[in-house]
């Protein structure tokens, strides 16, 4: 489909995910742009930056929708299969930088799969 415009919403969206390298939960990002747009803006753009290879999603065992910045991905193609890191003491979520190989299953094709790793991350244990 390509990219929509550069609208404000656009850029207030893609802005949270600058300098950051964490996923940010569609209810935080909610929270941090209500004064800007609307709930359903929200959705409607992180839904056609995911299209666009822009943003990457997972569901966290909450239920709660988490997005991230892609690394390489395309309208095509999006190739972002790694493992994500949530810490049960600070909440935090991160993309990890590893391969995983998902084993092919016979008689079904896979098009796509989520792996979220729970524990607690290295600033947590030092505190």
């Amino acid at each position: 489909m390509g990219i929509i415009r550069k609208t404000k919403s656009v850029e207030a969206l893609l802005n949270q995910f600058k300098n950051y390298d964490g996923a940010i939960s569609v209810i935080e990002l909610i929270n941090r742009l209500n004064s800007e747009m609307n709930k359903t803006t929200i959705y409607r753009v992180l839904n056609k930056l995911e299209e666009d290879g822009i943003l990457h999603s997972f569901l966290a065992t909450d239920g709660n929708k988490w997005y991230a910045e892609c690394k390489g991905c395309s309208v095509s193609s999006h190739h972002d299969v790694h493992p994500h890191f949530q810490c049960l003491e600070c909440g935090k979520v991160d993309c990890l930088t590893m391969d995983i190989n998902i084993p092919k299953i016979p008689n079904r094709e896979i098009i796509s799969s989520q792996l979220l790793i729970q524990g607690v991350c290295e600033k947590c244990l030092v505190n």
